[in-house]
């Protein structure tokens, strides 16, 4: 009795040439594509006028002071909040797009399928076509093959270098740190940073491609429980095109059979064959069956956006439902509610915060010092942020129903100057008189008060006075 073997969780890769196609979705794939490499290799190089101390890229992660700039928004660390909220609508905003339309965003914006688009738009330009790239992959290794492939790669490695190069400029001055990688004096966390992502974005997107979706990508496993039998996703309707035939005969479907939609799949796969976990619905097929149908005369559609829901109704004869209904459903509706809940209350949170932010902590060791007169002294640290793009003049009161009286370490007056979009702290001592109620009466109401000298603006902290008796 033979053995069953284990199923392989592995399969070697072959080489996928997938054929030019022109249609509706390859273009929207080539907008999508030039929007979002626009975006990535260009915002860095955005200029936004902050002022004479802070620095005037649009877009910075600034790990140095523990900063993130956003045009106007500035993000302290102890604001990471928003950052959290970001990553939270990210995550909602792709199961909300996956549950309405299935694996748009592996099809359209992920950076493995844009990459790969521009590494296969070089290789076709460089190579041919899908015919001529097939041949000459089967080819002996002779001077023709070594040019083009040597010239390929040196496009592939070029892009792969300018990849690498726009992502450590989001962390620096992009001008500054442009100038310091040629000249050489660049630290050597950027010449790192840039040969790691050159080397993977080199072998991501020209060798491995759809090994990457398949065996490295967690999101096709995970995909299915976003989806449902109204989830608008790219399918083959069977009960029109079977049984298939090269010919037109009375009794067969309008497939041809011409492989037209396994020849431009970036996948290597056969829609014909049903939902298949490789599948990222970037819709080529589409495009090609549509212009197939057209030349020999049938309806577009027989590769399309369905639902699964919608099947038992077109077998029938029965028009589809309206796409609308498709994508406004309970599931759909209420992603949609939380991603603009978490929006506008991030939104709200940035338009509220205030420029000044004070944080007090009473000084617990000793709490309290008695005086030669009989005065208590109670000592708190103040730390005080100035969020604006120049210095500003602060100055320190109190409010309390005990008579106390305040001074700050260092300082003849009660007005300490912060640096422009910098910390400061200070000692604050709090003083009772000999003889008032505070100093022996336990613990006393007290709030802190900063002013802004320049704009009136205020913050306080509520904290607490511990006399003798406490």
């Amino acid at each position: 009795m033979t053995t069953p073997q284990p199923p392989k969780l592995f399969a070697p890769q072959e080489p996928i040439f997938p054929r030019r196609v022109s249609g509706f979705f390859r273009t929207l794939k080539w907008w999508i594509m030039a929007v979002t490499l626009g975006i990535y290799y260009l915002t860095p190089w955005i200029r936004w006028d902050r002022g004479p101390a802070l620095p005037d890229q649009a877009v910075l992660i600034d790990m140095a002071h523990r900063r993130f700039y956003f045009f106007w928004i500035e993000i302290w660390p102890h604001e990471f909040y928003f950052v959290a909220g970001l990553l939270i609508m990210a995550g909602l905003g792709l199961f909300l797009f996956t549950s309405a339309l299935g694996r748009v965003w592996c099809g359209y914006a992920c950076p493995q399928t844009v990459w790969t688009d521009l590494f296969i738009l070089v290789e076709r330009w460089i190579e041919g076509d899908r015919n001529a790239r097939v041949r000459l992959w089967k080819a002996d290794w002779n001077f023709k093959k070594w040019r083009m492939r040597i010239t390929k790669w040196a496009v592939w490695l070029l892009i792969a270098i300018a990849t690498g190069g726009a992502w450590v400029f989001y962390f620096t001055d992009a001008p500054t740190l442009a100038r310091d990688l040629v000249a050489g004096t660049a630290h050597p966390v950027a010449y790192s940073t840039i040969a790691v992502l050159t080397a993977t974005t080199f072998v991501f997107g020209g060798f491995m491609r759809e090994q990457i979706c398949i065996y490295m990508c967690p999101w096709p496993r995970i995909q299915g429980a976003m989806m449902d039998d109204d989830t608008l996703t790219v399918a083959y309707r069977d009960w029109r095109g079977e049984p298939r035939a090269k010919k037109r005969l009375e009794g067969t479907g309008d497939c041809i059979d011409c492989m037209a939609c396994v020849n431009v799949c970036p996948m290597g796969i056969d829609i014909r064959e049903g939902q298949q976990m490789e599948c990222i619905t970037c819709a080529l097929c589409i495009d090609a069956c549509d212009d197939v149908m057209a030349k020999i005369g049938k309806a577009r559609g027989l590769i399309d956006y369905l639902a699964l829901a919608d099947e038992p109704e077109e077998r029938a004869g029965k028009p589809p439902k309206p796409v609308w209904k498709h994508v406004l459903r309970t599931r759909t509706v209420l992603y949609t509610t939380l991603w603009s809940l978490i929006g506008f209350g991030l939104v709200f949170a940035l338009f509220i915060r205030a420029d000044i932010d004070l944080t007090v902590e009473p000084v617990r060791n000793p709490q309290y010092i008695v005086m030669s007169d009989g005065s208590v002294r109670n000592t708190y640290t103040l730390r005080l942020r100035n969020k604006h793009g120049e210095p500003r003049d602060f100055e320190i009161s109190l409010t309390s129903d005990a008579a106390l009286q305040l001074s700050l370490e260092g300082f003849d007056t009660n007005v300490m100057t912060v640096a422009p979009d910098s910390t400061t702290q200070a000692r604050v001592y709090v003083i009772s008189a000999p003889q008032d109620a505070a100093a022996t009466a336990g613990t006393t109401a007290l709030r802190l008060w900063v002013e802004d000298v320049e704009s009136g603006e205020r913050a306080h902290r509520d904290t607490v006075f511990n006399g003798k008796d406490q």
